[in-house]
């Protein structure tokens, strides 16, 4: 749960959420970043998600998301979820869309919260419950010719 502010400096001047967004171009861990500083945080977690050459002992080809018309609404409900329960000074996440290659940033969150411990908690959340809940789906084509779709 949020705790409250006892210094002036904690109290909250702006939205917590300061960036959201699926996008089609390619996304960058310094916007992210940037988007999260605040002066009365103490600890910034971040997450990089990249598409990597294998998965499940299978060599990755192409690898495509795609999302629902809603997936920015639920990716806004998570973020709030995420507010509510955990004192986050400001949140940011972004979703890549579209075709990507091996190394690609497939998604970027932070948390900058008062204490780091604090920060931690609410990107390892933040990131857990946007794969879960967000409707966006990963399809995958391998090497032998097969492929697969995976997603909230």
């Amino acid at each position: 749960m949020a705790s409250t502010h006892s210094h002036p400096g904690e109290q909250a001047g702006q939205d917590p959420i300061r960036l959201l967004a699926i996008r089609d171009t390619p996304l960058t861990v310094d916007e992210v970043f940037r988007a999260v500083g605040d002066d009365a945080a103490g600890g910034t977690a971040l997450f990089v998600g990249t598409v990597r050459n294998h998965d499940g002992g299978a060599d990755v080809d192409t690898l495509g998301y795609s999302c629902h018309p809603s997936a920015e609404a639920e990716l806004r409900r998570v973020a709030e979820k995420i507010v509510a329960d955990h004192p986050v000074r400001a949140l940011a996440a972004v979703h890549r869309v579209g075709d990507l290659a091996v190394g690609d940033l497939a998604v970027v969150v932070a948390v900058s919260c008062p204490h780091r411990a604090e920060a931690f908690e609410a990107c390892r959340k933040l990131i857990d419950d946007l794969k879960h809940e967000v409707p966006i789906w990963k399809h995958q084509k391998f090497s032998d010719g097969t492929e697969e779709w995976v997603g909230a």
